[in-house]
């Protein structure tokens, strides 16, 4: 079932049993398992797998090409796979630049 106003884009799979909120925004290339409830006012980003069994609360907002495989919370916004709040993470991105920085000072780039 996809609720009044949602706009899907191409190439998405919508599994059995799914029902998509009012208002939604789905990107293309967006994978969802059967029996997935998401909320109203949802948005969510292109290449994103969302499992099986799931609700996403209202106005959820998910990054591209996320992997979605716990129930998320009304409101939140998430990234990465698995999806997490997405302050974290950035942080979790930031925090792998640095390190990979700090090896190339001491090591030398590896890829040369």
């Amino acid at each position: 079932v996809i609720g009044a106003g949602s706009k899907l884009d191409n190439l998405i799979q919508i599994g059995h049993n799914v029902r998509i909120g009012k208002n939604c925004l789905i990107a293309a290339q967006t994978g969802i398992a059967g029996s997935t409830h998401l909320g109203d006012f949802c948005l969510v980003g292109g290449q994103v797998g969302i499992a099986q069994h799931l609700k996403i609360g209202d106005r959820v907002q998910i990054a591209a090409k996320s992997g979605v495989m716990t129930h998320l919370a009304a409101g939140g916004r998430y990234g990465g796979t698995p999806a997490i709040p997405i302050t974290q993470f950035h942080r979790q991105t930031i925090s792998q630049r640095r390190t990979a920085a700090a090896r190339e000072r001491t090591q030398g780039d590896p890829v040369k």
